[in-house]
């Protein structure tokens, strides 16, 4: 994927740079990124249509997830996914951030340090997951790609630790070889050529099922095709697929963390373990739909 700059944004839609950024910043560009102070725009981005004065609240799970974003509403389901999906994926790493620390940060963007010494990282992480999670609501309609999953990456491990090491790459594969819960993965020089004939075949799809999904999913983490980040990456494209499909999306808490990776340990001998806990997570997630009264 090529980008263009605000200034040659600006020319081809006939508004000011002004407003090509503040559309940026409202996140009404999807693929739309900040590298420092400068915005990277697709250049296959279209303009955006002008707000209307009066808008229905939608009933579909995209369509308010979209609505609540752009409007900055709080307390509904954007809200909600937000710090749900951000401290689960995140704690299933190993980061030390409690839920109210989560949902502190995204409500206040502030810490509560009260409970003693804070990891830098966890709290970087944080920030970019709920930025990541942007991102694929952005670009939920879009077909994945991997110009998509490696801005992911880079949102996800910018300004950590990680980035400062020369043999780590943001945003890009891994260098360096790695296992998965004991397990080998896919070799730094073989991740390219896997991850494109992951995409491939999954593009090739007519229409998508959830198994359909589970096994994309198992197929990246067994690539594991960057050096840290993998799961977080995973279950954030999982989300956006099922946005995309129609599928009523889900969330592995912490609860279902050990079955979950029980599931993917098996999906090629036993596919129900994986499913069947996706299935009760789906569940879950129904009475989060339920509650705002959105249709699924």
């Amino acid at each position: 994927m090529s980008f263009i700059s605000v200034k040659e944004a600006s020319e081809k839609w006939g508004i000011t740079e002004r407003v090509v950024r503040q559309y940026c910043a409202d996140g009404r560009i999807p693929g739309a990124f900040i590298t420092g102070k400068t915005w990277n725009i697709p250049d296959d981005a279209e303009k955006p249509e002008r707000k209307p004065r009066k808008r229905a609240v939608p009933e579909d799970l995209f369509g308010r997830l979209v609505f609540e974003k752009e409007n900055g509403i709080t307390g509904g389901i954007y809200h909600k996914l937000q710090i749900e999906l951000t401290y689960n994926s995140n704690h299933m790493e190993g980061s030390r951030l409690s839920h109210e620390q989560t949902r502190y940060i995204f409500e206040t963007n502030t810490i509560d340090a009260s409970e003693g010494a804070i990891n830098v990282d966890d709290i970087l992480e944080t920030v970019n997951h709920f930025r990541c999670i942007d991102l694929i609501i952005d670009q939920a309609k879009r077909p994945v790609s991997e110009a998509m999953i490696k801005q992911l990456h880079l949102l996800l491990k910018s300004g950590t630790a990680d980035s400062r090491k020369s043999w780590f790459s943001v945003g890009d594969y891994k260098k360096l070889a790695n296992e998965v819960g004991g397990k080998e993965t896919v070799a730094p020089k073989d991740v390219p050529k896997r991850m494109k004939e992951l995409i491939s075949d999954y593009r090739k799809l007519e229409t998508v099922t959830l198994d359909d999904l589970l096994d994309f999913h198992y197929r990246f983490e067994s690539i594991h095709p960057f050096q840290d980040g993998n799961g977080r990456i995973g279950r954030l494209i999982l989300f956006k697929e099922c946005l995309r499909n129609g599928i009523v999306p889900f969330i592995i808490e912490d609860d279902m963390k050990m079955y979950y990776y029980r599931g993917l340990n098996e999906w090629r001998h036993e596919k129900g373990w994986l499913r069947d806990t996706c299935l009760a997570a789906q569940d879950r997630f129904k009475t989060y739909l339920d509650y705002y009264g959105i249709k699924y």
